[in-house]
């Protein structure tokens, strides 16, 4: 049986940039800390939240590098090393693994759009050159391909494949996907608004953008569903729902890295391409957080 990773909720955590662009290491150590003193189960670093895709290689280590010591093996570090060229993926899935993360996060190769057998190649390239677990990454509305779940079915059969984070929006080829696979493997949401509904297949969590705010709210969320009192689950989904949506209503991190300054926690801009949100956007993202108490 392979070992969970976690369960409840990990933080896909923000990189906080300084006005000269550079990661704002001092920033990074208050959020990580601001996750651990809230109840969130793991974090997960440089990933799309994470503006990963922006990152050069020697920060990208050194930022993985930074949150294994800051964390200081209280919690899981899962550091996202997906690339759409297999051998950079392997690069900085070894580079992860050296600074001392404890899994890796693998998207899909984007913009190639590989055939599910490619799929098949390419993450068995890398889960059978790296010595810890993999979680595979599936969101096709970023990258244009797709995890089928009888290619999850093969995929789970590798001893270091241990899970996926599912943010297809499909309840019923997640549905598929669980029952398809071996039961130790792990299934998290890659939605926040979906977090009671896929624990209730089975799913073990989320990798959750939300934590980002509201870590208590997204591992409560989490936590009571895995133990089964889906009765509670469901309604802090519902109250929060409206927030989870919001999230979402420019390109993620624009939202979530514009909150978290109206919050006051100084995680600076965004590197381009992405930049802010228009005045319209912008005052209805002000409003909600008000609503939720949250400025």
């Amino acid at each position: 049986m392979k070992k969970t990773i976690f369960t409840g909720a990990g933080v896909a955590i923000v990189t906080p940039f300084t006005e000269d662009n550079k990661i704002n290491y001092p920033v990074l150590k208050d959020l990580i800390e601001f996750q651990i003193e809230n109840g969130t189960d793991a974090i997960i670093i440089c990933g799309t939240t994470g503006e990963g895709a922006t990152l050069e290689h020697d920060e990208h280590v050194e930022a993985i590098r930074f949150t294994v010591e800051t964390v200081a093996g209280r919690i899981p570090v899962i550091a996202s090393t997906g690339s759409n060229d297999t051998e950079y993926s392997l690069k900085l899935s070894l580079a992860a693994q050296e600074v001392g993360a404890d899994a890796l996060l693998l998207i899909t190769p984007y913009y190639n759009k590989a055939s599910q057998q490619g799929l098949i190649k390419h993450f068995t390239y890398v889960a059978d050159r790296v010595n810890i677990p993999i979680i595979l990454y599936n969101v096709p509305s970023r990258t244009g391909c797709e995890i089928k779940p009888e290619t999850y079915a093969e995929l789970c059969k590798h001893p270091m494949i241990y899970g996926t984070k599912e943010a297809t929006g499909n309840l019923s080829a997640i549905a598929k996907t669980i029952s398809l696979c071996d039961s130790d493997f792990a299934v998290y949401s890659g939605n926040d608004d979906q977090i009671t509904a896929i624990a209730s297949l089975g799913g073990l969590g989320v990798i959750s953008v939300l934590s980002n705010i509201c870590p208590k709210v997204a591992h409560d969320i989490a936590q009571y569903a895995v133990d089964g009192d889906f009765r509670k689950s469901a309604e802090l989904q519902l109250k929060y729902l409206e927030l989870c949506d919001d999230m979402f209503m420019d390109v993620n991190p624009i939202p979530v890295k514009m909150a978290m300054n109206m919050m006051g926690m100084n995680v600076g801009d965004l590197r381009l391409p992405l930049c802010e949100m228009n005045e319209a956007n912008t005052a209805k993202l002000k409003a909600v957080l008000k609503k939720y108490e949250l400025i």
